[in-house]
């Protein structure tokens, strides 16, 4: 048998590289959720040698001196510049107190080069971690042990034998959280190990960060970082992955690309970064005003070069680096408006939806030329949208009418996208003493923390030519439980001329698709926007570079596609029939559009959705706008509080009523003739 020592950053026992599968095999998706691998490809059955440790706190050690009396030994793998180990922290510090009275012990091992020792050993003392940590610089015990990903966990039995390798559960992954774990996958293996019988499902893919540690390939030709790499990231990556920025960690420099190379081959191969999800166009240029995706030779040449080895090349053909703003991104704003309490977010979890109204103490309309939204805990802020709720007849926000978005939204934030700046001559309007609706969704980080989101606001010096006016795409929602593709349209009647400035589909977890059709009177349908994988993580707003005109007549179209199975890891609950809901276990289906209307004055009111849907005279009653939550021009049984005058309400029995069958029924249950006036919003003689 050959004896060996590993010691952090000098030498590697190569009897141990066995535990890392061969080059080219596939893994599943990054997203994906857990999935059971073969065991004996995945190093699973292993024995480990004697190692010699070097933990940043206190002297070195062999495996034996301080693991030989520990009945399991868990080895984290971790990193705190990952977003998925930093959730995974609490998990892990609450189950190696649990299962250190049971006799087993931690080993946490952080192998990125650029995470500091000062990050990594503050993250140790929040936590309370109890067992050693190792810094792997350089990442010699990661590719002796084979890790492929942060996240990671081995549970190591006394005889030094690897009964398991893979996820910590499934309640976390990139893109993806749950409130609770489905499968504890380290807590099966554990009670298998401390119970002497075998782990029932002993390998797992890890939905963590990519390591690299495949050993590099020379390169085949002159593609170097200086020269040509740090070009490609200043353009697409950098202005997320900098100090200061949004993303996780740094790419401005060689050490911290080297150090995340595995992560970004995987995002990059996938086309999950840089986010941006539109289909390409058949033929000619983007149409995007805000096109981030990454160029076609772009993409080669980073890829290559990660395979070829990652030379640096010539320093003095080194970018000049670019200032990015540490401020407000469209200038210095006329006002900021602040939510006026921290929220408290919690380490770990799912947090549901927080609402807070703000009031603008305009005692004048205003025009906005920009806006911009600045968390001031952006780890956390998964997405903030802010909605203009206008005064009413006695100067309260005027909340009679449902927040989805149409006529309504005002701002947004999401990972990516924070800013916008209209060009001159137009504006969004906000009137005087209006309120503003904040909606923030939190998605806990692995430490508690606080945030205090704010809207900055830079006003038009003049009155604008058009006045930028939000709709949305709807339909009423009712997900069968299972289904993995369930198909929903909804139709938005185009009462004006009008021309649409960008897009932004709205779904929850199990969104899965969406696209914008065209349908003109005589034309065939002209798909105007398709996102075929739709991600909710990132709530982009496609921006037109090129206005396109919506003629009087026409109708827009939005097609949403579902995964409600278990096959979608984001699925709170695939045996549950989902309908519509605020919260991100239930759904929406909204299709946002930014439009102008070129011969309507600015400040005019005009109800895009409802002269469309209606198709009358003064288009439907306020009774009927209270009902129709979706605003698509009819209201449906889960719209309905009471499904007896539902039902009598719906004289022609289509499963649906129209405006018309509202008034008539209203003035049927009423005793009134036609020129009665319809039931307040919310009465119960409402269907």
């Amino acid at each position: 048998m050959r004896k060996c020592v590993v010691a952090v950053g000098v030498a590697v026992w190569v009897g141990v590289t066995g535990l890392v599968p061969a080059m080219g095999q596939d893994r599943p998706s990054s997203k994906a959720a857990p999935v059971p691998v073969l065991a004996s490809e995945w190093g699973v059955g292993r024995w480990i040698p004697d190692l010699e440790l070097r933990p940043e706190a206190g002297p070195a050690f062999r495996w034996s001196g301080r693991f030989g009396k520990a009945r399991a030994v868990v080895v984290a793998v971790t990193s705190t510049s990952c977003p998925v180990s930093g959730r995974y922290g609490p998990t892990l510090a609450a189950l190696e107190q649990e299962f250190e009275s049971r006799g087993v012990s931690f080993l946490w091992v952080d192998p990125v080069d650029t995470d500091s020792v000062e990050s990594i050993g503050r993250w140790a003392r929040e936590l309370g971690l109890r067992g050693p940590w190792v810094r792997d610089a350089g990442g010699t015990l990661s590719k002796a042990l084979g890790f492929r990903s942060t996240a990671e966990v081995l549970v190591v039995d006394a005889a030094r034998t690897v009964q398991y390798r893979g996820a910590v559960d499934d309640q976390y992954g990139p893109g993806y959280s749950k409130a609770a774990p489905t499968r504890r996958h380290l807590v099966e293996a554990l009670e298998a190990v401390l119970a002497g019988r075998p782990v029932e499902t002993p390998g797992t893919s890890v939905p963590g960060c990519d390591l690299e540690t495949a050993a590099p390939i020379p390169p085949a030709r002159p593609v170097t970082y200086h020269h040509r790499i740090s070009r490609i990231l200043e353009q697409s990556c950098v202005p997320c992955h900098r100090e200061g920025g949004i993303a996780p960690f740094a790419l401005t420099s060689p050490a911290e690309v080297a150090a995340h190379a595995g992560m970004i081959r995987r995002q990059v191969s996938e086309g999950l970064m840089p986010p941006w999800f539109a289909a390409p166009p058949a033929h000619g240029p983007s149409p995007w005003l805000n096109d981030r995706s990454l160029p076609a030779a772009d993409k080669a040449d980073l890829l290559a070069w990660l395979e070829q080895g990652r030379p640096e090349g010539d320093p003095s053909q080194a970018l000049r680096p670019r200032s990015h703003p540490t401020t407000w991104q469209s200038g210095e704003p006329d006002v900021v408006l602040r939510i006026p309490e921290p929220v408290e977010v919690a380490a770990s979890g799912v947090m549901p939806y927080v609402n807070v109204e703000v009031p603008t103490g305009f005692d004048s309309d205003r025009w906005v030329q920009a806006w911009e939204v600045r968390p001031t805990a952006r780890e956390v802020v998964h997405h903030v949208l802010v909605y203009v709720l206008p005064p009413g007849k006695d100067g309260k926000p005027d909340r009679s009418a449902r927040i989805d978005g149409a006529g309504h939204y005002l701002a947004a934030y999401a990972p990516g996208y924070q800013a916008v700046t209209y060009p001159d001559g137009w504006a969004k309007h906000v009137p005087a003493g209006s309120t503003l609706r904040f909606q923030l969704h939190y998605t806990p980080r692995g430490r508690a923390t606080r945030d205090q989101s704010a809207l900055g606001l830079r006003f038009s010096k003049a009155p604008p030519r058009h006045e930028v006016r939000v709709g949305a795409v709807a339909a009423p929602i009712d997900i069968p439980p299972g289904d993995p593709d369930f198909r929903i349209e909804g139709r938005l009647p185009v009462p004006k001329a009008a021309r649409l400035m960008s897009f932004m589909p709205h779904m929850h977890l199990r969104g899965k698709a969406y696209r914008y059709e065209l349908e003109r009177p005589g034309v065939a349908p002209v798909t105007l926007l398709d996102v075929p994988r739709y991600d909710f993580n990132w709530q982009l707003l496609y921006r037109l570079s090129d206005h396109v005109d919506l003629p009087a007549g026409s109708v827009l179209k939005g097609i949403a596609r579902y995964d409600n199975s278990a096959g979608n890891p984001a699925n709170p609950d695939p045996t549950r029939r989902v309908q519509w809901g605020e919260q991100t276990d239930e759904e929406m289906m909204l299709g946002y559009i930014e439009y102008y209307l070129p011969d309507v004055p600015p400040g005019t009111p005009v109800d895009f959705r409802a002269s469309g849907s209606a198709g009358r005279r003064g288009g439907p009653s306020r009774a009927f706008r209270a009902l129709d939550r979706n605003r698509d021009g009819r209201i449906t049984p889960d719209e309905s509080p009471s499904p007896e005058q539902f039902k009598a309400a719906d004289t022609d029995g289509n499963g649906e009523v129209s405006p018309d069958e509202l008034k008539a029924f209203l003035r049927s249950r009423d005793g009134r003739g036609a020129s009665g006036a319809p039931a307040a919003p919310g009465r119960a003689s409402a269907p």
